[in-house]
């Protein structure tokens, strides 16, 4: 048995569509057929890892894999970033947001070669006030579909799309300060991305230059515009072909705002609903947002 590795597989058996049975059965027989000591531990719907965290130590595990997508993929780094351990995904949620990001194929067989054959990279993450986030936090109407996609039985990329065009005509714009360092910018905004990853999740990119180590946050404002403009100013964005931008005066009145800084402060003062990781969050009247340098080990190409 390879005893250099101690794996514990964290799976969330409601995660996405994927049938857990058939999933943890392939894992199963490609962990056995490495040689590799491991075991299955589900996710606790509370957060609370203190046991898995206990036992950790006490065994010396050395790689959390995670099976889910990107709810799962933040409730367990956020509780066991702080450990010695190499983290890596087995994409099986809906979005799936960070592994796209970080080049991790929604194949399950692929997804298993790359836990067994590829090595750890240094990933950052970021605050939001108290809260830990690794991939996109969001003010605004993209965190209004995360609200009422939340409350969906069913997930996946259709009941997103679906909740977007339902919820599309009736949103609004939110009153913003934004400031990073001494300047400072007063916007009315359909929605504020503060992105890690590169995108929204199922590929749908929203910062197209947001890499995962880079000691940056991608900001993306989509300004207060023409809804009809507002499509094609957000589709734009999506396809890669947005430059960035500096954050100044010169360039407050674009349709869109793109730029990166590892820290920022908002103040949200029409309480524009929040999400963290794409899971609904209670808002704040300001938010202290920075970047979690190197904050874990992902396993990855």
């Amino acid at each position: 048995m390879n005893m250099s590795r101690k794996i514990v597989y964290v799976f969330n058996p409601i995660s996405g569509k994927t049938k857990k049975d058939v999933l943890l059965k392939k894992i199963e027989a490609a962990s056995k057929a490495q040689k590799l000591h491991f075991e299955f531990f589900i996710t606790n719907p509370g957060g609370d890892y203190e046991l898995l965290k206990k036992k950790i130590e006490e065994e010396k595990i050395t790689d959390i894999i995670i099976i889910g997508g990107d709810g799962t993929v933040s409730q367990i780094t956020r509780a066991l970033h702080q450990c010695k351990i190499k983290f890596g995904i087995i994409p099986a949620g809906s979005g799936n947001g960070l592994a796209y990001s970080a080049q991790i194929p929604k194949n399950i067989n692929r997804a298993i070669q790359i836990v067994f054959n590829e090595s750890a990279k240094k990933t950052d993450a970021f605050l939001v006030n108290d809260y830990y986030a690794c991939m996109l936090t969001g003010l605004g109407f993209d965190a209004t579909i995360a609200h009422k996609f939340a409350t969906q039985r069913k997930r996946g990329l259709r009941t997103y799309v679906q909740q977007t065009l339902l919820h599309f005509f009736k949103a609004r714009t939110y009153r913003f300060e934004i400031i990073i360092d001494n300047f400072s910018v007063c916007t009315d905004a359909y929605f504020i991305s503060i992105a890690n990853s590169n995108q929204f999740g199922n590929n749908v990119t929203i910062a197209p230059k947001a890499k995962l180590n880079d000691g940056l946050l991608d900001i993306v404002i989509a300004q207060k515009m023409n809804k009809a403009k507002l499509v094609f100013a957000v589709l734009k964005q999506m396809r890669s072909s947005r430059q960035l931008q500096f954050f100044g005066k010169e360039n407050s009145d674009k349709a869109i705002l793109y730029f990166q800084t590892p820290a920022l402060i908002i103040r949200n003062f029409e309480s524009a609903p929040l999400h963290i990781d794409g899971d609904p969050y209670k808002t704040a009247d300001e938010l202290k947002i920075k970047i979690l340098k190197d904050s874990l080990e992902l396993i990855r190409p």
